[in-house]
């Protein structure tokens, strides 16, 4: 036997198929020095009675890049580290019983195809080619996967396994990891039952264990783990003949797996019997109330069975399957399985804590094992990803993300695991974390709320008698109950003067000798003078947009760095883990807060309520009282009209707002602002501005200075591409959609030949045009190019239009 290892680059805790794929991944890049604990055997947490489904369907771009490359892997797994594995492409059919999931399908068969993904849509009366025993009468639309199926996890995992060994790498079962001690270096000793190992590196890979592991971490910066574990419930059938009759006329061949996603279960072959696994309403957490406590140990056990739970969609999936109905049930697996709040994994640099990261989370950790390792092992070895992965990226949750939040949201999540996410539709557990001062205030005033990053923000603002209900939004349609009030807000900032509370702006002040410099070294452009502000890029080694950030300087060495709501500690994390020694950073997203006032009239609104010096120009700063509270003024607006941001202690916001919605200023929301900042061709932060795109690609090469003599992230890259030509270019569209606007990652096409994809889109109504901005193959970036768009599946005519905005394009409102 082996000695224990006492040193490893990279210690991942937990053997589950996660932890296993991310150790294969990291040996596959060479780093074959690497450590994985396992408190028992191998797969004993979730990944032994998962299911094993293995779709590649998601209406999320980064998760379907992943799940695309695990089943690519499995395909040839067994052969490439000669290790047998039962893998089943049986395809799969996803049935629709509306039309509005019909154009769900329809989204996501196009992104697909995008990925080199074949999904095919069906007539109801088809899918019975593929599956003789089901019932299509009340459906209106089915999409075909040929390339979905299921796989044995545990064969997988030990595949991945034995590949990591052949590589080198090092797997000690048995062998359970008991805490963490940071070193002043930031490297770490993890401590075993065995011994203690130090490590570069630690990976939280634990499963539903990983909220545990996550407290060794917190005196070195880390958080509650944001997770809950779920009940999963799925039931294997006894023998049905007419199951094994079909697969003995097909060569041993299994039915299609079938997803009645409305009624929200799975049902597929599991040898001759079939397999049926519902995401209940009545769903349930466990280990979360101080009568049922997570056991120490829970390896390879299950829950009691609670098939009560289940009844309704038994019945229902009898009804569509009716031989189901003719045998019982062989054995019931009742695990646990972990949830995060929007059911996507937690990935990626562990928040708050240096050379640590974590990939757990997991509620479909099978399908997308593969892509996770690959993801993990890149961000480990080169600090960024190939696939922008903010989807899944931790630090998309924040301090809201409380035990209550999360609880709510787990059952919520798992109770709509097929749910259609439509855009202006707000899910509505886990609400009310952080409020601003004027909450009250604009509920009054008919505020419709969504949440962003666990601030509640105005989305629109309801008259009386308008539909506020949540039906009213559950819709993919431009027309819904918000339409006539974003319409009229807009019209209210354009022709007079409007308010928007914009509560949770992250903003972070850098202080310090030598902060300017610094902050040179990593942004892309140049930084602005004492009094401005601007817009500053940071960029990766590839010259990809990893953030945008307002730059607001107060001296030399002082300023304030403003982004996203959401990207509070993505951002901050970002300043921090490369902050030099004398450099001050601060997080004072909750200490002040903005309000944008914005519109033709806003300057003779402040005249009546500030001492301001109104005649200021554009990105200018200045001091002020604003209804006699002190305020920082900045000449800017994100909508492109003529405005400031009013930034103050949020201590004394609400006495600021009500003088300003007194002097006249008419409220507005986020869907409002949305329309309008897409008319000036403004970006929107992992839309428009991702890790999937280079600054040229994204249209910001204005924010490129090649010629400063500071080196930043990316720079050479840039240089290369500036001399080679980008292979993308961005270009800003007017879409012929009569219904809905293009969503995020939409395909374009010329002449039916896939040539790029939008990046955001909406309806702008100061120019009355569908907007689309997106990138496309340079050469059809000229503007009267005409192409198509797919939007959910109606193929839309789209002109490319000159490089300016489309509302004021010489910024003579904004600039007035």
């Amino acid at each position: 036997m082996s000695s224990f290892p006492t040193t490893a680059r990279v210690v991942i805790i937990g053997g589950g198929a996660i932890g296993v794929s991310t150790l294969f991944h990291l040996a596959k890049a060479g780093w074959s020095d690497c450590v994985l604990l396992e408190k028992n055997e191998l797969t004993a947490g979730s990944t032994w009675h998962a299911a094993g489904n293995c779709p590649n369907f998601s209406a999320s771009w980064a998760v379907m890049n992943m799940q695309r490359y695990s089943l690519e892997m499995y395909r040839t797994l067994a052969e490439d580290v000669d290790y047998p594995i039962n893998y089943h492409v049986t395809g799969a059919l996803r049935l629709g019983h509306t039309k509005e999931r019909t154009k769900e399908f329809e989204r996501v068969a196009s992104m697909a195809r995008y990925q080199g993904l074949q999904m095919d849509m069906l007539e109801p009366e088809a899918a019975k080619q593929y599956y003789p025993f089901l019932e299509t009468h009340d459906l209106d639309s089915v999409l075909w996967d040929p390339l979905d199926g299921d796989i044995d996890p545990s064969q997988l995992t030990q595949a991945m396994a034995k590949g990591a060994r052949d590589l080198g790498a090092n797997i000690q079962r048995f062998c359970p990891a008991t805490g963490v001690t940071q070193k002043e270096d930031n490297t770490w000793i993890v401590h075993t039952d065995k011994g203690d190992i130090h490590a570069e590196y630690v990976v939280n890979c634990g499963g539903y264990y990983a909220a545990r592991i996550g407290e060794w971490f917190k005196p070195y910066g880390g958080r509650d783990v944001p997770m809950v574990v779920m009940s999963h419930q799925y039931f294997l059938t006894e023998r049905i003949e007419d199951v094994a009759k079909f697969s003995e006329a097909n060569d041993g061949k299994h039915l299609p797996m079938v997803r009645d996603v409305d009624s929200s279960y799975y049902l597929r072959q599991d040898t001759h019997g079939l397999n049926l696994g519902p995401y209940e309403r009545n769903c349930k957490a466990h280990w979360v109330t101080e009568d049922d406590p997570m056991p120490d140990d829970f390896s390879f056990q299950l829950y009691p069975d609670d098939l009560d739970r289940l009844e309704w969609y038994i019945e229902d999936a009898m009804a569509r399957v009716p031989q189901l109905g003719t045998a019982g049930v062989g054995r019931n697996i009742n695990g646990p399985i972990p949830y995060a709040p929007d059911g996507l994994p937690l990935m990626g640099p562990m928040p708050g804590v240096k050379n640590a990261f974590e990939a757990h989370s997991f509620t479909f950790g099978i399908v997308q094992a593969g892509g996770a390792g690959k993801c993990m092992a890149e961000w480990i070895i080169d600090g960024e990803t190939e696939w922008d992965m903010w989807a899944v990226d931790s630090r998309r949750y924040t301090d809201h993300a409380d035990f209550d939040f999360c609880h709510a949201k787990a059952l919520e999540t798992y109770g709509h695991e097929y749910a259609m996410h439509f855009p202006h539709h707000q899910w509505p557990a886990g609400r009310n974390k952080k409020l601003s001062p004027n909450h009250e205030r604009m509920i009054a005033d008919g505020a419709q709320m969504g949440a962003f990053n666990g601030w509640e923000r105005a989305c629109w603002f309801a008259a009386e008698g308008e539909d506020t209900s949540e039906e009213g939004t559950e819709t993919w349609a431009r027309e819904g109950s918000w339409t006539a009030a974003v319409k009229r807000e807009v019209e209210a900032v354009r022709d007079g003067v409007g308010v928007i509370d914009m509560c949770g702006f992250s903003r972070f002040t850098l202080r310090g000798e030598g902060a300017a410099e610094w902050l040179r070294t990593q942004v892309a452009g140049a930084l602005p003078k004492v009094g401005r502000m601007n817009l500053v890029y940071f960029t990766d080694s590839r010259g990809r947009v990893v953030t945008e950030m307002s730059c607001i300087r107060h001296g030399d060495d002082d300023f304030t760095l403003m982004t996203a709501a959401v990207a509070q500690w993505h951002d901050y994390e970002l300043l921090w883990r490369n902050l030099p020694a004398g450099l001050e950073l601060t997080d004072v997203s909750k200490d002040f807060t903005t309000l944008l006032v914005t519109g033709p009239k806003s300057r003779e609104l402040f005249a009546g309520i500030s001492d301001a010096d109104l005649s200021a120009g554009w990105l200018s700063l200045q001091n002020a009282t604003v209804a006699g509270q002190p305020a920082l003024m900045a000449r800017v607006s994100f909508v492109g009209e003529l405005g400031w941001e009013v930034h103050v202690p949020t201590e004394n916001v609400a006495a600021v707002y009500t003088a300003i919605r007194d002097a006249g200023a008419a409220p507005f929301g986020m869907y409002a602002l949305d329309s309008m900042r897409i008319e000036k061709g403004y970006r929107t932060w992992k839309g428009d501005l991702s890790t999937d795109y280079t600054m040229f690609e994204a249209g910001l090469g204005r924010f490129v200075r090649l010629n400063k003599e500071q080196d930043f992230p990316g720079k050479a890259a840039l240089a290369a591409e500036s001399d080679a030509g980008s292979k993308k270019a961005f270009v800003t569209l007017i879409v012929d959609a009569p219904t809905s606007d293009a969503p995020y990652m939409s395909t374009i096409t010329k002449d039916g030949e896939v040539v790029g994809e939008t990046t955001s889109g909406n309806y702008g109504y100061r120019v009355n045009a569908s907007i689309a901005l997106g990138v496309v193959r340079p050469e059809l970036a000229v503007p009267g190019t005409e192409l198509e768009i797919n939007i959910f599946g109606e193929i839309c005519k789209a002109v490319v239009q000159e490089d300016a905005p489309l509302w004021d394009p010489e910024n003579e409102r904004l600039r007035a």
